[in-house]
């Protein structure tokens, strides 16, 4: 496995998403500074972690999880758009 330290190295495309997240999620939260996205790279796919400020969370997930269902919808549609997994 990669790290995200890394990752730019390894897969400049993973990096556009992990930005993407990022940035999907700096828009959403109070603590914008906070957000980190980590990234571990596998041959067949790439597993990224969100990390915000705790205060942040309920933000991140939504109302019954709608917007951690949104975020991972839009996710999926580049991952086939890529033919690579992120999840």
């Amino acid at each position: 496995m990669v790290q995200a330290d890394s990752l730019s190295a390894v897969d400049p495309v993973s990096s556009k998403i992990r930005d993407l997240i990022a940035g999907l999620a700096e828009a959403l939260v109070d603590h914008p500074e906070r957000v980190s996205v980590e990234a571990i790279v596998e041959p067949s796919s790439t597993i990224l972690r969100l990390r915000v400020d705790p205060s942040d969370i309920g933000k991140i997930i939504g109302k019954q999880g709608r917007t951690a269902r949104s975020m991972r919808t839009i996710l999926s549609a580049a991952s086939m758009k890529l033919h690579h997994r992120f999840s």
